[in-house]
């Protein structure tokens, strides 16, 4: 955050601690069912993403772009599951292809059609000939790692600095500072462990890059190819989605292709999250730029367990020969085969996204007229169903002027004034939203009236 930041940071707190209460008077259910959770469950939650203090808020159903919580409170979805139900709660097609798939047996660890139609649609919607499925993004993210290391005979990875592709350790690094605050120099970025448990050796073995930086990329696989230490891989997500979003630059993506062509490293697109939510071929499709392999998951099959690696001919070999074991239990489970076929072809429809679009250019357009109107620092930015309002006096392009411009009180004071006022959406830096094909303008303006108050608050 800037010097020049025109907001009285004692009216936040101030607005802080009237929200919380608010919050704290609405949800006695949850706090007792909380209560009851943490002698069982860690911090009471099945993930540390699910954690929040004093108390997480604990929901029972969801139907269409709605969700309740225990307490019996509605809220249109902008959380969404950190976007994987962009099909919205309870999808007719995709409850009805779940309901046939169960009466047949469920899982067998053997192939089935469904799984071959849905790589025949990946296939041609990501451009990319070859895949494989798992269970999850770190999955995907995790495999897709070992077969470019495999592919190349190189151990190296090159991700970008703050960008999350997982919970396995070579990527679990450079997410954010270390514990004096420091990231490092730009041209040489430290490579930070996130959270304990990782081995040294094994961060030592993953560098970061700035995004929206193609010379710093360049420069930085030179020198690792100078120290010996030539990378497999540069692991990416062509928009990041960690920061709130941050679209690449014109001819960023482009310069990424060339430079990893250049040196002979695996080009990965991590579109775990902008993978179905944002065009049916995700990022492949809304920016052209075809990368060696793709990773998928989160909105893949409509809020059941899934994940995808799909590749190109060569790459892909290394699996296909017996080189590299690319296994698991659950992968290609007909339930979620299933539920992800019905998704592609009677839900993701061009109608589909169509609506996504018109709902989200809504919520930019919104978003930017009430900011003017009340003289409040900020700007808009989206794509398709995902998008987010940066509290913020510059503009953000990558971590560095992320941490220097964004507003963290005000993110975390909005996602208060949304849950008072029936919004749910992902906490913390993640403060975006996240659409649904079954959103509506109803939902629109009850997100839009929710950042009016705020806004209207906030500049008293």
């Amino acid at each position: 955050m800037v010097d020049e930041y025109r907001i009285d940071r004692s009216r936040i707190a101030e607005l802080m601690e009237r929200e919380e209460k608010r919050l704290e008077e609405a949800t006695p259910k949850s706090y007792e069912l909380f209560k009851r959770a943490v002698k069982t469950l860690v911090n009471g939650v099945s993930s540390t993403y699910q954690k929040r203090d004093p108390y997480p808020i604990y929901f029972t159903h969801g139907k269409g772009a709605k969700i309740y919580s225990v307490d019996g409170q509605e809220f249109s979805d902008f959380h969404n599951g950190f976007g994987c139900m962009v099909q919205g709660h309870a999808h007719p097609a995709i409850v009805e292809a779940i309901k046939k798939r169960s009466e047949l047996g469920t899982q067998f660890a053997l192939p089935t059609e469904d799984s071959v139609i849905v790589a025949e649609h990946l296939a041609r919607n990501f451009r990319l000939p070859k895949w494989r499925f798992v269970n999850s993004g770190s999955e995907a993210t995790m495999d897709a790692i070992r077969i470019a290391r495999a592919y190349t005979g190189c151990e190296q990875v090159v991700k970008i600095f703050g960008s999350y592709h997982g919970h396995h350790d070579y990527v679990m690094v450079s997410l954010g500072v270390d514990d004096w605050g420091e990231i490092g120099p730009r041209d040489n970025y430290k490579s930070i462990p996130y959270g304990a448990g990782i081995p040294r050796a094994v961060v030592d073995m993953t560098a970061a890059v700035p995004f929206n930086d193609a010379a710093a990329m360049e420069a930085r696989i030179q020198r690792l190819i100078e120290e010996g230490r030539k990378p497999a891989c540069v692991i990416m997500e062509a928009a990041m989605m960690n920061l709130g979003v941050v679209l690449p630059e014109p001819g960023y993506l482009e310069a990424a292709r060339e430079i990893t062509k250049k040196y002979g490293v695996v080009l990965i697109f991590d579109e775990v999250k902008t993978g179905i939510c944002t065009a049916a071929g995700g990022a492949v499709e809304r920016f052209g730029v075809v990368p060696d392999m793709v990773t998928l998951a989160k909105a893949l099959a409509g809020g059941l367990p899934s994940g995808a690696i799909g590749g190109t001919e060569e790459v892909m070999s290394v699996v296909e020969s017996g080189k590299v074991y690319q296994v698991g239990t659950y992968s290609g489970n007909p339930l979620s085969m299933a539920a992800a076929r019905a998704s592609l072809e009677e839900v993701m429809t061009p109608q589909a996204y169509e609506h996504l679009n018109y709902l989200n250019d809504r919520l930019i357009a919104g978003c930017d007229a009430i900011a003017a109107k009340y003289g409040f620092p900020g700007y808009t930015v989206g794509i398709s169903s995902k998008g987010c309002f940066n509290f913020a006096t510059g503009r953000i392009t990558d971590y560095e002027s992320f941490i220097k411009y964004q507003d963290f009180e005000l993110c975390n004071l909005a996602w208060l004034y949304n849950f008072n006022r029936g919004v749910i959406m992902a906490p913390g830096r993640e403060e975006e939203w996240t659409l649904s094909v079954q959103h509506t303008d109803e939902d629109v303006d009850r997100y839009l009236n929710a950042f009016e108050e705020l806004v209207r608050d906030v500049m008293v």
